[in-house]
C-alpha cells in the first residue's frame, strides 16, 4: 500500500517525468509535447492557489503516480464542480495505486466543497482509468468521437462523473 500525502516541490522532478513519459507514449492525456518542470510546477501552484489538492502516491520514498483537481470550467457557475486528473508511473499500473490515488482525491475535493467530479479520459480504449473511475462509483455521462488526433489516429474523450457530498440536492453554502 502506497502513503498518499500532499505533493511538495521536491516530488516536481517525478511528476513531471510521469507525466512526460504519458504525453510521449499514451493516449490519456492530448499534450503532444512534455511540459518542463518549471511549467508543471506553474500548474501545481495554480492548482494550489485555488485551494485544490494536488496529491502523490509514495512508496519507499519514491513517487509512483500523482492526482490532482482543477475547476472543471472557469466561468463562476462552474465553482463547485472540478476535474480530476491522474497519472501514473508505468511500474505502478494495475496494482491499485490509482485507486488509492482518486479515492484519496475524491475525499479531499469533497471536503473543499466541490459537489461534481467530473472525469475527461483520453482515448475510450484507456480501460485502466475507465476502471478506477468506474470502481469509485463514477458514471458515464458520454463519449465524444473523434476529437483527438495523436500518434496519427482520431482518439475519442470519455466523460464520467461522481456526486460528491450533498450534489445537487442542495445550494451550496457559500455564494
Amino acid at each position: 500500500m502506497s502513503l498518499i500525502r500532499p505533493s511538495t516541490e521536491a516530488d516536481l522532478p517525478a511528476i513531471t517525468a510521469i507525466y512526460g513519459h504519458h504525453v510521449m507514449h499514451g493516449t490519456g492525456t492530448f499534450e503532444t509535447t512534455p511540459p518542463t518542470e518549471h511549467e508543471m510546477a506553474g500548474r501545481r501552484a495554480d492548482v494550489l492557489g485555488k485551494g485544490l489538492p494536488f496529491l502523490v502516491a509514495e512508496q519507499d520514498g519514491r513517487v509512483l503516480g500523482y492526482a490532482y483537481c482543477q475547476w472543471f470550467k472557469p466561468r463562476p457557475a462552474y465553482r463547485f464542480s472540478a476535474e480530476d486528473s491522474i497519472y501514473l508511473h508505468r511500474d505502478a499500473c494495475g496494482k491499485g495505486v490509482g485507486k488509492q490515488l482518486l479515492a484519496e482525491l475524491v475525499a479531499q475535493a469533497e471536503s473543499v466543497g466541490v459537489r461534481k467530479l467530473i472525469a475527461v479520459i483520453g482515448d475510450s480504449a484507456n480501460a485502466g482509468s475507465i476502471g478506477v473511475h468506474r470502481s469509485l462509483g463514477f458514471a458515464s455521462v458520454g463519449t465524444i468521437t473523434n476529437c483527438g488526433w495523436k500518434f496519427n489516429r482520431w482518439l475519442d474523450t470519455v466523460l464520467m462523473d461522481k456526486v460528491l457530498g450533498e450534489g445537487s440536492s442542495t445550494p451550496p453554502e457559500s455564494p
